[in-house]
């Protein structure tokens, strides 16, 4: 459990670097006099980056194995959030805060030191699932897995929090000028926490195996699952490896698309909208700007909550009953929004239907996407798979996160709207497509693809 517990470090600064650019929109937004696509490609830069980290975690995970990638994910983070908020740093020259302050060349390098930072997401969005899967019994794996999505979600309330009281009462020439680069640099405390933990913990049995290190592999199993477990676990694991590595397809185009499938879906859902937008979101539906950040807080604490009902309930209930539930749950949400802000209603009847949405992703997509994705894929080919998976994830995540400013000044209606049919079309995807993995050990799954 404390093993796979610093694991979840990574997903914590999975959810804080990618959610702490919503405090500092308004400030982007001003310095650099920019709007539209621009700004939405700004916030949304980091998402390059993290397809970028994900296309490249599989080799990662292969070559310097888990642990050792997220060493590396750890220091991406802690230099990129100290640059994104000095982003002047080689113009040697210091933005005043005052509108349009910001040349287009410190402009293209906060984007780059974001960009940066998002390699970091990139390799831990997909190591950090893979190393708790690899470390974690088949029992609780469903569990610990989700202990990631709980990690992320919590990183996002973190943050939300800390954007909070850094620009609580603080006007706004002072968050324009300052404020903006503090929400920026606090990531850098526990990019540092991750890093000195990672050094304390092993690295994953079947990444043992892989290098030919099973006396050392023998005993981190001995520590996870007892001496009579361990070696069957052992002996399964060195049949399951006997060939080292195969072809991405070695098992069907079919189980390499069910994993794109569901990366690319829990983003069409909208989710990231949500997250990413949250402040302005509300902002737009009529809350003040004190009052957006409020509410912004208080889905954090729903979105805590409906990922421990996950975490309790994946283990019992399975992976496909959760993912059906929430994506009804997720249509009903966005079609409600859709239709209020048709008429025009808005209030606290619209957060209302964000809470429902949001409640309904948090205990379905996305945790169990996360817990799929690093248990579905064989384990000759699960670095490779899970990073063609992990990159299409962030790929959807730039483009759905990226157009949404264009979207929402065009029709809000049509906006929400379209996310609540890709919630529709998800829950036919996961009914025809999605095997149920509940209970079933990583080699098992070799042997579900076989047939």
């Amino acid at each position: 459990m404390s093993i796979a517990l610093v694991a979840t470090l990574g997903g914590l600064l999975f959810g804080y670097d990618t959610a702490v650019i919503s405090g500092t929109v308004s400030s982007l937004r001003h310095i650099f006099d920019i709007d539209g696509f621009l700004l939405g490609a700004t916030v949304s830069s980091v998402l390059i980056g993290c397809i970028i980290g994900g296309m490249i975690s599989g080799w990662f995970a292969n070559k310097f194995g888990r642990r050792n990638s997220l060493i590396i994910a750890a220091v991406l983070f802690f230099t990129s959030s100290y640059l994104a908020g000095n982003p002047e740093f080689l113009f040697f020259e210091r933005m005043s805060g005052e509108l349009g302050s910001g040349s287009l060349g410190i402009l293209w390098a906060f984007n780059f030191y974001r960009i940066f930072g998002g390699i970091g997401v990139g390799l831990a969005s997909a190591v950090c699932p893979m190393y708790i899967a690899e470390i974690a019994p088949a029992h609780m794996r469903g569990r610990m897995v989700s202990f990631n999505q709980f990690a992320i979600i919590f990183g996002m309330l973190v943050v939300y929090f800390v954007n909070y009281f850094i620009a609580y009462g603080q006007p706004n020439e002072w968050i324009f000028d300052i404020g903006w680069r503090r929400m920026f640099w606090s990531e850098m405390y526990p990019a540092a926490l991750f890093f000195g933990l990672l050094f304390l913990v092993p690295k994953t049995p079947r990444y043992l195996i892989m290098t030919g290190q099973n006396a050392e592999a023998e005993k981190v199993l001995v520590k996870i699952e007892g001496v009579e477990k361990a070696k069957q676990t052992l002996k399964e694991i060195i049949e399951s490896l006997k060939v080292k590595t195969e072809k991405v397809t070695a098992y069907g185009w079919t189980v390499l698309l069910v994993g794109i499938l569901l990366s690319i879906f829990q983003q069409a859902v909208g989710i990231n909208v949500v997250l990413y937008y949250a402040p302005t979101i509300f902002e737009n539906l009529g809350f003040g700007k004190d009052a957006a950040m409020a509410q912004t807080v208080i889905m954090g604490f729903v979105n805590i909550i409906f990922t421990v009902v996950a975490i309790l309930t994946v283990d019992k209930w399975g992976r496909k009953p959760l993912l059906v539930i929430g994506s009804v749950g997720m249509a009903i949400g966005m079609f409600a929004i859709g239709t209020l802000a048709y008429f025009q209603i808005i209030g606290i009847s619209t957060l209302i239907f964000i809470v429902i949405y949001t409640a309904s992703f948090m205990m379905s997509w996305g945790p169990i996407c996360w817990v799929l994705i690093s248990e579905i894929f064989p384990n000759t080919i699960r670095g490779k798979a899970i990073a063609i998976a992990v990159a299409a994830q962030w790929t959807a995540n730039f483009i759905v996160s990226s157009t949404f400013p264009a979207l929402e000044t065009f029709s809000m209606t049509f906006t929400y709207c379209l996310y609540g049919v890709m919630s529709v079309l998800s829950i036919i995807f996961v009914w025809k497509m999605v095997p149920e993995t509940k209970g079933k050990t990583l080699e098992e799954m070799e042997k579900i693809w076989k047939k």
